[in-house]
């Protein structure tokens, strides 16, 4: 992890009540994803994407790219610059508008979205931000809270992380869908649960490499292989699950063996 957070992503103050602290906001995470290319099948050249304009069919050089909104009906669109944008009639186009606390546990992660570090903007926020991050830490609350980032209002919640606040933006209530009829309906056995929760005490705790993303290995080790004109070994493919109360058995022998 740097040592020093990048640069910053917004800037405003935390308001609650008549408490309004300034932060700036920093991207929390980065994720390393491994990206293919898009090729031609034919002959493996790379595949460009050119922006064209529908109306008069010429490619359009990214500066010339502008935003509008499409009207419902005839499909017209309106021109927006960045200027209208920074107009938005949102008082929380610069503040995290804090609506409440609730439980840390009364947030269900399913509603997780993108996570930012909010540091105090200045000295002279040090004091109020050190009492917020130790509040919220004490009482195990988070704050409910709203926030534009990029032109759209988003639910999230201020939450502590060593030290630091972190502002988690949320997915809002009717963007989790309902699982429907997913879950079944069949009973389970004292036994078989004793012996789930008997293998959950065996395996506690997570090894550190296995937290570790082997997506760019096994890429790398299918392209040698290609080169090499020679056939890559796959893992073993997980069995049929069979008798439950005996594969739970199996497990935790398997669990007490491997410590």
């Amino acid at each position: 992890m740097n040592a020093s957070p990048p640069r910053a992503v917004w800037t405003g103050v935390i308001s609650f009540s008549l408490v309004n602290l300034p932060i700036r906001l920093y991207s929390a995470t980065a994720e390393h994803a491994v990206r293919l290319r898009e090729i031609h099948k034919a002959d493996g050249g790379r595949i460009r994407h050119k922006r064209v304009c529908e109306l008069d069919g010429e490619e359009i050089p990214y500066e010339d790219v502008g935003r509008g909104f499409e009207l419902p009906g005839d499909g017209g669109m309106v021109q927006l610059t960045d200027a209208d944008l920074d107009r938005l009639p949102l008082a929380t186009r610069h503040q995290v508008q804090v609506h409440g606390f609730v439980p840390a546990d009364d947030v269900d992660p399913i509603s997780y979205s993108r996570a930012y570090y909010a540091g105090p903007a200045g000295e002279a926020a040090g004091r109020a931000y050190s009492l917020l991050v130790a509040a919220l830490a004490r009482a195990g609350v988070v704050a409910v809270c709203r926030v534009v980032i990029r032109t759209r209002e988003r639910l999230a919640i201020l939450r502590p992380r060593h030290g630091v606040l972190v502002l988690q933006t949320l997915l809002w209530p009717d963007e989790v869908r309902d699982p429907g009829n997913l879950a079944p309906s069949t009973p389970v056995t004292d036994r078989e649960m004793a012996l789930a929760e008997l293998l959950m005490h065996e395996l506690t705790g997570v090894e550190g490499d296995d937290l570790r993303d082997r997506s760019r290995d096994a890429l790398e080790a299918l392209v040698d292989a290609k080169i090499a004109d020679r056939q890559i070994e796959s893992p073993p493919q997980p069995q049929p699950l069979g008798d439950l109360l005996a594969a739970l058995e199996r497990s935790v022998r398997a669990a007490r063996d491997a410590r």
